[in-house]
């Protein structure tokens, strides 16, 4: 008995939407908490509307911002909108105005929206699909249109954003590749595979007879993990090879943490985060969970801003800027008190430019 090995290339999985979705985020734990951990970070933020660098305490963009519409609350919609863009590259968001006042947000799914352009390559509307209904929402004269749309840079698309899960879509096979291999060998009762070889001193083969007998035998009585533990008895001549290599041979474990930390890299989260071990380059977990904040999640935040902050202001003919509050981020409570800390100790400042510094309006004074 005795096997041909041919060379084959790797099958990667394909990157659109649906297959990261399923693939990626609804298989892969990895992916799943990456995503996870990002929407809820940057959903929890506290988003403030200014206007004219005055902060509006109430605006029917406020209100709408922290109720999008009768099914989601703001963090809720914000944790949606924000795992759309890290799994497609792209999010979109529906306004739904009354009376020329915004009333109502949707987040609407990235595999149903498609892009029109005109015949420059420039984007002109965006069509809603669901099934064999199409609704169009079209760019008016000014720019303004009732959809928002979000994305990652592509360097190969003029309209679509690029989907960091797609840059880490290799180690995200090998990672559920390593994860299947494990079950099959499980389900063969943690045994590799092998082959019996037959040798005979007279140099005879088997008979089919006896070739489809001994076939029978090993798949009724030694496969399958209810098998597990049942000796294998030989006959004179028979001889088991086992072939393949062994989880300790594959280094199993480090394949597998390797693909986990690619994976975390392409969502910007350390592996610390995540409980990978190996590579944590962090002293400690706080340190890691500030440039968690630093590097992925206050970008994040600072992109949503600035796009909505354009989108509203055109819809409603008044400068808006929408940004986020730093003072209500934990994750940046130390740099924050050493902040104040440098600041209250610097006695050639006043009161008044000490709050400018830590980024305060004057102290409003009664008497004036």
């Amino acid at each position: 008995m005795f096997t041909l090995h041919a060379q084959m290339r790797a099958a990667w999985s394909s990157g659109d939407y649906a297959t990261l979705a399923k693939v990626g985020y609804m298989r892969n734990p990895i992916v799943n908490r990456c995503v996870r951990m990002i929407g809820e970070a940057a959903a929890s933020a506290q988003l403030l509307l200014y206007s004219d660098k005055q902060e509006l305490d109430q605006h029917p963009v406020i209100s709408v911002l922290r109720r999008p519409n009768a099914r989601q609350s703001g963090k809720t919609f914000f944790e949606t909108l924000y795992g759309h863009l890290l799994v497609s590259g792209n999010a979109y968001i529906e306004l739904v105005e009354l009376d020329g006042s915004p009333r109502e947000l949707h987040a609407l799914r990235p595999d149903r929206i498609k892009i029109l352009a005109d015949s420059s390559g420039w984007p002109k509307g965006y069509e809603y699909s669901i099934g064999a209904r199409s609704t169009r929402f079209m760019i008016d004269d000014q720019g303004n249109s009732p959809i928002l749309h979000l994305s990652l840079f592509h360097p190969l698309d003029d309209q679509y954003g690029f989907p960091p899960l797609q840059a880490a879509l290799m180690a995200l096979d090998v990672h559920n590749a390593a994860s299947q291999w494990n079950k099959s060998l499980l389900d063969n009762s943690a045994r590799p595979s092998g082959a019996l070889v037959y040798s005979s001193k007279e140099g005879n083969n088997l008979s089919q007879e006896q070739f489809d007998r001994l076939k029978h035998e090993l798949e009724e009585g030694y496969t399958g993990a209810q098998s597990a533990g049942r000796p294998l008895l030989l006959e004179g001549g028979l001889d088991w090879k086992a072939m393949g290599y062994s989880p300790r041979d594959m280094d199993f474990m480090e394949a597998k943490n390797g693909a986990s930390r690619d994976i975390a890299l392409a969502f910007g989260i350390p592996p610390m985060l995540l409980g990978i071990p190996g590579d944590n380059t962090y002293s400690n977990y706080r340190e890691a969970n500030r440039a968690f904040w630093r590097q992925t999640i206050l970008p994040l935040l600072g992109r949503t801003c600035g796009g909505l902050s354009h989108w509203f202001s055109g819809h409603l003919g008044e400068e808006l800027r929408i940004h986020f509050d730093m003072d209500k981020i934990e994750g940046l409570s130390i740099e924050r008190e050493a902040l104040w800390k440098r600041i209250g100790a610097a006695s050639f400042l006043d009161d008044d430019e000490k709050r400018a510094a830590v980024g305060y309006g004057r102290r409003i004074n009664s008497n004036e």
